[in-house]
């Protein structure tokens, strides 16, 4: 082979060569800058979710202290006290206390005494008389007015129990809105934490090049939702802690709240709603009565006591005399009858009251027992569903690990299992919480 010959077949082998070469320098280049941005999208992605960690923290705060010393009862003697409609009731109290003293007092109203002073002519002659005026309960009206202020004081008695019972509503209500709230905010953690494991785990798998950077951006996706379902459950939490602060003025919280059923019959005619009404109205007859009493009005009783004497002349007498008059009214009926007309509407409007509250006391009952028969079927199916959700979830795990499930299925089946464990914890307290709200319907105190 000559020298030409060898010329024309090494030169194309020299330029292929040198293609080569910068072919390699090419792709060393290339997979330089795809590893920075790979590794500067990485540390944007965590610095997403370290902001993110910090929106999760909120500054306000509503602390509660678990008091183990705490009662229920005590609770509700506090609360009771610090509430403003006591003020109400210390007023029924001094008005049943007015009227008792009322009706102890011999006399039906206030004694008057008068003086009166005449002089005749010219001075020859002054009369000076005085005296006292009594007004006397009409017959049977004292034994009226002393009935209808026992009813007053029995009437503030039941209306204190009323407001106690009222209160202890809004106390059980407070109370259980909190262990609620308290158990979605728990849960949505620990859905946070599962979700932060996952990503990790989902990361790592990734950096060996055995998942996509989709499936990364997807379990992150994931634990921004379940951080947003955090901040939302605990501002909730905070919303009810606020509430029971409020009502109860103070922000120690008895560590437990639950109650025993109440297995007294099933019926409202004894609650206290309906005796304190039915005081009213009693107290309100009573009212009637006395009024029907006072007729005419009061007859009263004068007793007086007098002088005249004369001056400037011997032959007048000086007289010292003593009289007794007695007032009996009359003809008054026209002017009573409105008074009790106004107290017969009254009367009338609280009979009418007590019809719509033994309505309404019969539906929250019916409701009340309703609400605990669904507690205790639905406790059950929710438990097994969350017993069949663990081993789904245990069986997608390995199946994922194994390389046999998508991570979108396995997220799936994690967001399932952990709303199985969620209802069931919610329907374990929503058991309790109905067992204190028969207890309201049906009158019992904590």
């Amino acid at each position: 082979m000559t020298k030409r010959q060898l010329l024309i077949i090494i030169e194309p082998m020299r330029e292929l060569s040198m293609q080569i070469k910068q072919l390699s320098a090419f792709l060393l280049m290339t997979t330089y800058c795809f590893s920075t941005a790979l590794i500067a999208d990485n540390k944007a992605d965590e610095l997403v979710l370290a902001k993110s960690d910090t929106a999760m923290i909120v500054e306000h705060e509503d602390p509660v202290i678990v008091d183990e010393q705490l009662t229920l009862t005590d609770l509700l003697d506090h609360t009771v006290q610090q509430y403003p409609d006591m003020q109400w009731i210390n007023a029924l109290n001094q008005e049943a206390k007015a009227l008792t003293e009322r009706g102890q007092s011999w006399i039906a109203d206030s004694a008057s005494a008068d003086l009166s002073f005449e002089e005749v002519t010219s001075g020859t002659l002054h009369i000076l008389e005085g005296g006292i005026t009594v007004p006397f309960w009409n017959l049977g009206q004292r034994d009226a007015e002393q009935a209808y202020a026992q009813k007053a004081r029995l009437s503030a008695i039941l209306q204190h129990e009323l407001l106690r019972l009222q209160i202890a509503g809004m106390l059980r209500k407070a109370l259980w809105e909190i262990r609620l709230n308290h158990v979605l905010s728990e849960q949505a953690l620990l859905a946070y934490t599962s979700a932060q494991k996952l990503l990790d785990k989902v990361s790592t798998l990734e950096r060996y090049g055995e998942l996509a950077k989709i499936d990364v951006l997807l379990a992150k996706s994931e634990v921004l939702k379940k951080r947003s379902q955090v901040v939302q459950a605990r501002a909730e939490l905070m919303h009810a802690r606020q509430r029971y602060t409020n009502l109860t003025q103070t922000n120690h919280i008895p560590a437990n709240s639950s109650e025993i059923q109440n297995k007294t019959p099933d019926s409202v005619n004894s609650h206290i709603a309906l005796r304190a009404v039915d005081s009213l109205i009693d107290r309100q007859q009573a009212s009637i009565d006395a009024l029907h009493l006072v007729g005419s009005g009061q007859s009263t009783v004068r007793v007086g006591v007098g002088t005249d004497r004369g001056h400037n002349d011997e032959r007048s007498n000086k007289t010292e005399f003593f009289g007794i008059a007695v007032n009996i009214p009359f003809g008054g009926i026209a002017q009573l009858n409105p008074k009790i007309a106004a107290a017969q509407v009254d009367y009338n409007k609280f009979i009418a009251q007590r019809g719509q509250l033994l309505r309404a006391l019969q539906r929250e009952l019916h409701e009340a027992e309703h609400n605990l028969q669904v507690d205790k079927v639905e406790l059950g199916i929710v438990q097994e569903l969350k017993s069949i959700a663990d081993q789904h979830l245990k069986m997608a795990e390995l199946s994922f690990s194994a390389g046999e499930t998508t991570l979108l299925d396995l997220i799936r089946i994690q967001s399932s299992t952990q709303q199985a464990r969620l209802k069931a914890k919610q329907r374990a307290v929503m058991l309790q919480r109905d067992i204190a709200l028969y207890n309201q319907a049906v009158g019992q105190l904590p």
